[in-house]
């Protein structure tokens, strides 16, 4: 959840509504400062035998902040009666099955790492997080956000986080830190995608559509399609994503505007996808996986260096065919240079 959101609600006049964000605010400020640190990625874990398969458990905090909380379904039970619970389970399987069937991956860190979820977070807690070992999700405050576990993309955006941390731990702030942003819409995505098993065309590229209240005036917290787009609200404000580098937003809030900008990385993974069709998980992101995992970036990496590996990684993939033309194109339509 983006901070100037949050911002925005906290100034609300509805008291209720406004008490719920400051309260989330609060609770988020642990989990920011622990993403903002620089972290080396950690050791993986033994993997299984045999074939690859979720290792998932879910806990139930009660409504306090104590993790991982009480155990309530470990992996291959039986659905509970706590519609969040098996949400949250599910939605970590689909997450698991894309880096599992699209990419080969055995879960985030590549060798197994067991999924651990908590849901029923702190009180009216409007966000989202991984904090380095696990999810963690909130209810919302029921007259702007509705649970986080109802879209799957939040799930796998907020899993994604691990991805990058196992891999090339981009670092949370200004550019770097908008990538890691636009990595995890990305596959996050890419996981609703491969659940409804719909082509690039089919897909609405939207992020966190169904999270919002009915009465907000907003489809989604993001837009890859349309970066500014996503939502234009009296309490939540209008979408400030940009969606090309001349409207690249220089702050020093939200840790260099990572949520703001990561709209223009994230416009030209979706004119990659929707230009070569088809599954988008079959060529646009198998070159975003493969420049994750290829070992060229740094933490501190920017834009352009992380478009020239794009290009990079569709040549060593697929030659001079539609796939680099594809993406050297969009990210020219998004005014980063690749060279």
């Amino acid at each position: 959840m983006p901070p100037h959101l949050l911002e925005h609600l906290a100034a609300s006049d509805n008291p209720s509504v406004a008490a719920a964000a400051r309260r989330t605010l609060i609770a988020d400020a642990s989990a920011r400062t622990a993403r903002v640190l620089p972290r080396a990625a950690a050791a993986p874990v033994g993997a299984p035998a045999g074939p690859a398969a979720p290792r998932r458990t879910i806990h139930d905090a009660g409504h306090r902040t104590a993790l991982p909380g009480a155990k309530v379904r470990d992996e291959g039970e039986e659905a509970t009666p706590d519609a969040t619970v098996n949400r949250a389970y599910a939605g970590l399987g689909a997450t698991f099955a894309l880096f599992r069937d699209a990419f080969g991956r055995d879960s985030m860190d590549g060798a197994g790492l067991p999924l651990i979820a908590t849901v029923h977070y702190d009180e009216n807690y409007g966000n989202a997080f991984w904090n380095g070992e696990q999810m963690v999700f909130g209810d919302g405050d029921g007259e702007v956000f509705l649970d986080f576990t109802l879209p799957v993309d939040v799930i796998g955006h907020e899993l994604a986080h691990g991805f990058t941390q196992y891999t090339a731990n981009l670092e949370y702030f200004s550019q770097s830190g908008a990538l890691n942003e636009s990595v995890s819409d990305v596959f996050g995505s890419l996981v609703k995608q491969h659940a409804l098993g719909q082509t690039a065309d089919q897909a609405d590229w939207l992020i966190g559509q169904g999270l919002f209240h009915p009465d907000v005036e907003g489809t989604a917290l993001r837009s890859m399609k349309a970066p500014g787009t996503a939502y234009d609200d009296d309490v939540l404000g209008k979408d400030p994503q940009p969606a090309h580098m001349d409207d690249y937003v220089r702050t020093s809030r939200d840790n260099g505007g990572v949520h703001i900008n990561s709209g223009i990385p994230n416009h030209a993974f979706y004119l990659v996808a929707t230009e070569l069709g088809g599954h988008a998980w079959d060529r646009a992101g198998r070159i975003w996986y493969d420049v994750m995992t290829g070992g060229t970036l740094t933490p501190e990496t920017r834009f352009s260096e992380f478009a020239a590996a794009t290009v990079a990684a569709a040549k060593a993939r697929y030659g001079d065919a539609a796939e680099i033309q594809a993406v050297t194109k969009a990210w020219a339509a998004v005014g980063v240079p690749t060279d």
